[in-house]
């Protein structure tokens, strides 16, 4: 039985029209909003942070060298240096269930004074150090802060940090796991990486006061680390492209290779002007988004390109476009249930992430839409403007098989 052919030709200048349109508008809002770039993209401060009462001070007055290592299960105490027996003391939380169990554990070992500042009854899987404070043990207190005893909310974080220009923030995690991502960028006037998390930390701790505010972790991308992987990003782009186009040209046509190339370049710029408008933070996650988008739009772009290729010989028409029809009509059910089920997993890390991921799932979300549309609508709709002037070409082999009746109302079965 023949499959009825869906004329999606009739549609192909129009969706070329309404590409164009929003490309335009793409390029016209990058000159007027610019692009939301990512720390990666311009130099400037990330820090995570999180709001905490510091509950267990610790210090050391011997001579030898001692580190505190916590992590999730335990602390460690480092015992090194000269006149010392180098030695590592263990406290697993498992035994010290409260703070007021660890110190005292703590304050077994010669030299180290632990003392309970405050919620000496809570647990200790909760406590957690600060990054941004060595962890050698010295006479000057070395501070341990517990988890969800500051209710601290977002608005509250960009209250203390409104008078500071450039400041980007995003909550991370919930509960008791609750931090806040800070971004500062660095407009160049001279203010060092150091400068720009003390004016971050003193402004928070006039918020929510002293010893409350604990740095997770803190990273600083200089101008020329920036301007480095913005120009890695736009070669490792443009040689996918030239390999993907390299490749399409030796396996087909060059109309239809540079079809499949015009597609994903359109699949860029669309991603590009939503990123634009949206005003999403442009990051290495997004560039992984649109090489993920690039690889798998081409695989279904070669799919319809393929089925072209092999109606081309057989199919009974004086009309190049009914040759398109009919591969699209051929692979559509492939493209929708690909894009569907694609998008599903794309959907499920957008709502059930956030951050970078979160921005990268929905990257890919518009990236797929795009995808599917342009392997069908673009591409196709450039090798049908390349061949207006195409006639069929039937060879002896299609003869015999039109008499042995192989051909159905003018399509293969």
């Amino acid at each position: 039985m023949a499959r009825k052919m869906i004329h999606f030709s009739k549609a192909f200048l129009p969706c070329a029209i309404l590409s164009t349109l929003i490309i335009i508008s793409g390029i016209v809002g990058f000159f007027v909003r610019g692009v939301n770039l990512g720390i990666d993209y311009k130099p400037g401060l990330i820090e995570e942070v999180r709001v905490a009462p510091a509950v267990l001070d610790v210090v050391y007055t011997g001579s030898a060298n001692v580190a505190f290592d916590m992590t999730n299960s335990k602390v460690d105490i480092v015992i090194s240096g000269s006149g010392a027996e180098n030695e590592t003391k263990e406290f697993l939380f498992a035994d010290n269930k409260t703070i007021n169990a660890l110190a005292a554990s703590l304050n077994t070992v010669d030299g180290i004074t632990a003392t309970v500042k405050s919620y000496g009854d809570s647990a200790t899987s909760d406590l957690f150090s600060n990054s941004a404070v060595s962890n050698k043990l010295t006479p000057d207190a070395y501070s341990l802060y517990s988890a969800g005893k500051i209710d601290a909310k977002i608005a509250d974080v960009r209250e203390a940090l409104s008078s500071v220009s450039g400041v980007s923030i995003k909550q991370l995690g919930s509960a008791n796991e609750v931090s806040f991502q800070i971004r500062m960028a660095d407009n160049g006037d001279g203010v060092s990486s150091r400068q720009l998390q003390e004016t971050v930390i003193s402004k928070l701790t006039d918020k929510f006061g002293v010893g409350n505010v604990a740095v997770v972790k803190t990273d600083f991308i200089g101008s020329n680390f920036s301007k480095s992987i913005a120009l890695q990003s736009i070669i490792l782009l443009a040689a996918t492209i030239a390999l993907i186009w390299l490749y399409s040209a030796i396996r087909f046509h060059w109309d239809f290779a540079l079809g499949a190339i015009i597609a994903l370049l359109h699949d860029s710029l669309i991603m590009m002007t939503f990123i634009v408008w949206s005003q999403v933070e442009f990051s290495t996650m997004t560039v992984a988004a649109i090489l993920t988008i690039v690889g798998y739009s081409i695989n279904d772009t070669i799919v319809i390109l393929d089925r072209e290729r092999s109606l081309l010989p057989v199919l009974e028409t004086r009309k190049f476009n009914d040759i398109l029809d009919q591969a699209l009509t051929d692979t559509l059910s492939r493209s929708i249930i690909t894009t569907l089920t694609t998008m599903f997993a794309a959907a499920s890390l957008y709502i059930f992430t956030t951050g970078d991921i979160q921005n990268f799932a929905l990257a890919l979300l518009v990236g797929l839409l795009s995808g599917c549309y342009s392997s069908i609508f673009i591409s196709s709709g450039f090798i049908s403007a390349t061949r207006k002037n195409w006639k069929p070409e039937y060879g002896i082999h299609h003869s015999l098989r039109m008499q042995k009746g192989v051909f159905e109302s003018g399509v293969t079965v």
